[in-house]
């Protein structure tokens, strides 16, 4: 026989007794049992799965078919409220990434242009992603560049991609609109996962236009016809 003063315990953190008193039911801080004060335990925030498990009931109800269609709001650059009255600067771009895709077929493919774009320019060169990092959903690896080495750097790209997907973005004070409104991209695009990217707090001392420090050491003159 289950013991009362158990009995009372499990009912009393049970997670319908929990919102209960998360909302004010009893005491939302706290209780007396037998002339003790208690602190009640925050409830886990659920995931919709768990919630549709415990309830055997869909999450989101069942009118969802009902719901109004808004338009949601712009997230293109210069539309935030209405379109721009002049057109932006291009000296706005202080520099560029270009990020290279790869995957369990394709990584030599990958080795190979780290490789020539390292002994060619002047760059900063990352580490290797060998798992999605960032916005970016596929192993890939990047280097910066220059706008000095633009026009040499990206159609260089284009006729040595070895059919790898690569996205050059330039770099202005705008990370969200640099990775999904002005990239480029070489061969087939793909996702990228930029739409919670912030600009930059200049108050915690983050620079405004992500600066390029090139680290690589070229000892190739590049390939002129």
């Amino acid at each position: 026989m289950t013991d009362p003063v158990d009995q009372h315990w499990a009912d009393l953190l049970s997670p319908s007794r929990r919102n209960l008193l998360r909302g004010g039911g009893i005491a939302a801080t706290a209780g007396l049992i037998g002339g003790q004060a208690f602190a009640a335990e925050p409830t886990p925030k659920l995931s919709p799965a768990a919630v549709a498990a415990r309830t055997g009931k869909s999450p989101w109800g069942y009118e969802t078919d009902r719901g109004p269609t808004r338009r949601p709001k712009s997230v293109r650059p210069g539309e935030e409220n209405g379109l721009p009255d002049r057109p932006r600067a291009f000296t706005d771009i202080k520099s560029y990434h270009a990020h290279i895709y790869f995957d369990e077929d394709s990584y030599e493919k990958a080795v190979l242009i780290r490789k020539w774009s390292a002994d060619r320019f002047a760059i900063e060169l990352g580490n290797w992603n060998h798992e999605p990092r960032g916005p970016h959903v596929t192993p890939s690896f990047y280097f910066g560049f220059g706008t000095d080495l633009q026009p040499v750097i990206l159609p260089w790209l284009q006729l040595n991609s070895l059919g790898l997907t690569i996205l050059i973005h330039p770099n202005t004070d705008d990370p969200r609109a640099d990775h999904l409104h002005y990239a480029l991209w070489v061969n087939r695009s793909q996702p990228v996962n930029a739409y919670g990217m912030k600009k930059p707090d200049l108050a915690a001392g983050e620079p405004a236009v992500e600066r390029i420090y090139p680290n690589t050491r070229p000892t190739i003159a590049i390939e002129r016809g």
